[in-house]
This record gives structure tokens, sequence and C-alpha cells, in this order.
């Protein structure tokens, strides 16, 4: 299976990391990254996953970010904004796109201690849902 990740900048100390985990898992699984971009925050992902989607090299895709509260409702509109669409881009192309964006709500120390979880769930979440695709479709 190949995938993409797309990962924010915004927090890259978190992110960062956040990549480099799910790289390591994705090496396990055996899956093959076709392409890693990098977008300034999350709320820019949907344009980049819109375009990967339309690849035929790309069976999915994965983001990655880390949206941490700020003194305003913020981190809150961005969340859900990303959710939304990109929860829109997976039924519209028929591939999955697992949400490896944590927040909103959540201080810097808690989104160093999900790194590993998330990153790592992220990437199970395609192989899990590109398997069942596969399965119903026979």
């Amino acid at each position: 299976m190949n995938i993409a990740i797309v990962v924010s900048e915004f927090n890259q100390e978190v992110t960062s990391k956040m990549l480099s985990v799910a790289q390591e898992k994705a090496k396990i699984l055996k899956l093959k990254i076709t392409y890693i971009c990098k977008v300034p925050g999350a709320y820019d992902m949907p344009i980049i996953v819109d375009s990967l989607l339309q690849k035929k090299n790309v069976d999915g895709v994965v983001t990655l970010g880390a949206i941490i509260k700020g003194q305003t409702k913020h981190d809150e509109v961005i969340a859900h904004s990303a959710a939304k669409a990109l929860t829109e881009l997976s039924l519209k192309y028929r591939k999955p796109v697992s949400l490896g964006i944590t927040g909103p709500g959540m201080q810097e120390r808690h989104a160093f201690a999900r790194i590993r979880s998330v990153s790592e769930r992220a990437v199970e979440a395609f192989v899990k849902v590109t398997n069942e695709l596969d399965r119903i479709k026979e």
C-alpha cells in the first residue's frame, strides 16, 4: 500500500517527532510512503490532501498535527474545520484519510505525551480502513 503523509509545521517541535514515529510505523507495516508534504498548519492540509488523493500512486493520506490551546477558542475552530474538510475529502475520493491531529483544548505537555500513540494510530487506522474497504468491495 502507498501512503502520503501531510504534516503541519506549526508546533514543529511536536510534529517533527510525530513524522518520525509515523515513518517508523509505516516501515514496520511495509507501507510505501510516496509523498511527505509539509504545510504551515492543520487548517492548510485539505488542499494538499485533495491533490494527493487524486494521484493513482496514493492509496490514502495520514495527517499529522498538534493543535495546542491558546488564549482564545481559535484552536477549536481550526480543529473542527480541518477534521470536517478531511472527512469530506476521504468520502469524495473513497480513500482513507487518517486523523493524526491532536487537540483542541490541549496543552503543550499533553501534545508531547501523545506523540507516539497518535502517530502510530494514524498509520494503523489507514491500514485498517484500507483493509476493510478491500474486504467489502469483494
